[in-house]
């Protein structure tokens, strides 16, 4: 049983009763006593341990609400595609050719044809720099895939294959695959390739949890599968589990989770059961979010709807039976449109079948109509969304959306009706770290300062404070933990991060550039600087 004392410094208590406080009583992984000095001695024997912080500034632990964790850490050994030039993503694929043993699969991940002059790659590009190899690449949304020939070959994808359900084969005028694949469509390829064992993405996973400690992260909200959640269920069982996680369950598998009593917020003080995980669109990248309008400057492509909302009030209704909450993928103001049309006749459902009030979620919300910007408050409903994305993806939205991006990433309006927002950052599609994210929230600026010193739709930059509570007390709510994490108060969890910076005094336009000395998880130093 560890006790000590934590003082000299300046605690963010994220508690509106109490902001802020001198020093933090800490007994067996849990905050006894905040306020002063002398306060928080009391709650400790004569003789406990104190800790000096030398006048450093100590916040909440921080979570990220969605990511893909077991992607996320196998993604840490992939090709990083995520370059300025197509150009420089063939030179790292064929970097790695040489590196990887003939035959063996190349794997990367982040390009985005939206910012190469090209546009897309073709398979016979990445044929002339991996000709050995069959090499996959995802793109940044993880709605697409670029192949080599090598590749199709293997999946049997050619002149023949049809298109799949909800997917597209880029094909060129001769209608032969060009290795551009669109959402389904890439699991033609992704079936074929060798899967990650159990006990790599175990390790994968187990190494991947300093990266995100060190970023500021105690907590995260996965959305990956059944392998991530068993390599979890090990880790926990282990001892060797130290991230707080929420686990999202897949709609493929609701009727096991349903058959076996699965409940949102069963599990342990490190891994909990979430909400199901369904899909109402594609992305803005590959122009496959669902629109209620055609894309800009395109006469007839509005997206690819994968559920209207009978299908969705379907589904939660056989959820709710077992206490099961949704979260549901929705970028474009058709899919979002159709998913609250959903949420509003499920929660007349709860009412009617005397049911719990679940706490749904929308993850993403990218755009929205305006006429259905109040309606996840009225029905309260979570907006799961990443500020990064609306940095890394305005000019893509401009270019797509037009006018329709005024709505777009809609932070401060959504809140400004009373919307519940929790902030993630859909690693590996963005990176995790949290900074990055409260630095597009309030400057709506790339870290370059890009667009303009206003940020892009400034109306919609958020305080810091409000920032802050995306990352620690909504998604702590979202869970249902939130009286136990995300804020530090006499009787949650120490879960904490140590910064040599107050991010209250440092200008908005270099928060991204905040990073933990060390952070605690249960009264534990996890990591330092």
């Amino acid at each position: 049983m560890k006790l000590f004392l934590l003082y000299n410094a300046t605690f963010y208590t994220l508690n509106p009763a109490q902001p802020t406080v001198q020093a933090l009583a800490v007994w067996d992984g849990k905050i006894v006593a905040a306020g002063t000095v002398e306060e928080a001695e009391t709650a400790l024997p004569a003789g406990a341990p104190r800790i000096n912080l030398n006048g450093l500034t100590v916040l909440p632990g921080l979570t990220d609400s969605h990511l893909h964790l077991q992607h996320y850490a196998l993604a840490l050994q992939y090709v990083d595609c995520e370059t300025p030039t197509r150009a420089e993503c063939l030179l790292r694929v064929q970097h790695k050719a040489k590196s990887t043993p003939p035959q063996n699969w190349i794997r990367g991940h982040g390009w985005n044809q939206n910012v190469w002059e090209e546009g897309f790659g073709n398979a016979h590009l990445l044929d002339q720099v991996a000709p050995h190899h069959p090499v996959y690449l995802t793109a940044k949304s993880l709605h697409a895939a670029w192949v080599n020939s090598l590749a199709l070959q293997a999946a049997g994808i050619d002149h023949n294959t049809p298109d799949p359900p909800d997917g597209r084969i880029q094909r060129d005028e001769s209608g032969n695959p060009t290795g551009i694949l669109f959402e389904s469509a890439m699991g033609l390829v992704e079936k074929v390739i060798p899967e990650a064992t159990l006990p790599q993405v175990r390790q994968a996973i187990e190494d991947a949890q300093p990266q995100l400690w060190g970023m500021g992260l105690t907590g995260v909200h996965d959305f990956d599968r059944r392998t991530c959640f068993m390599a979890l269920q090990e880790l926990e069982q282990a001892g060797r589990l130290n991230l707080r996680v929420v686990k999202s369950i897949p709609l493929e598998n609701l009727k096991e989770a349903v058959e076996v009593g699965l409940r949102s917020g069963f599990g342990s003080q490190w891994l909990r059961v979430g909400s199901v995980k369904c899909f109402a669109d594609g992305a803005l990248g590959p122009q496959t979010a669902a629109m209620l309008q055609p894309y800009e400057g395109i006469t007839s492509e509005s997206g690819i709807l994968f559920l209207d909302s009978e299908e969705i009030v379907e589904i939660g209704q056989r959820a709710a039976a077992s206490g099961l909450s949704l979260a549901i993928h929705a970028i474009g103001d058709r899919a979002n449109h159709e998913v609250l049309k959903a949420y509003a006749q499920l929660r007349q459902f709860e009412k009617q079948e005397a049911r719990p009030h679940l706490r749904h979620r929308i993850e993403h919300v990218q755009v929205l109509h305006p006429d259905h910007l109040s309606l996840l408050a009225q029905y309260d409903i979570i907006a799961s969304m990443q500020p990064i994305h609306a940095t890394s993806d305005m000019d893509i939205a401009d270019r797509h959306w037009g006018k329709r991006s005024r709505f777009a990433y809609a932070f401060q309006t959504l809140a400004g009706l009373g919307t519940r927002l929790t902030f993630g950052s859909d690693a590996p599609v963005e990176s995790p770290n949290p900074f990055w994210g409260i630095h597009a929230a309030v400057t709506r600026q790339r870290h370059s300062g890009y667009p303009t010193p206003d940020g892009w739709y400034p109306q919609e930059r958020l305080s810091l404070q409000q920032a802050l509570e995306a990352y620690t007390i909504n998604p702590a709510y979202t869970a249902g933990r939130e009286r136990e994490l995300g804020k530090l108060q006499p009787g949650y969890d120490a879960d904490l991060i140590v910064l040599e910076e107050d991010p209250f005094h440092t200008p908005p336009e270099r928060l991204y550039e905040l990073r933990p000395l060390r952070t605690m998880i249960a009264g534990e130093w996890v990591w330092e600087r």
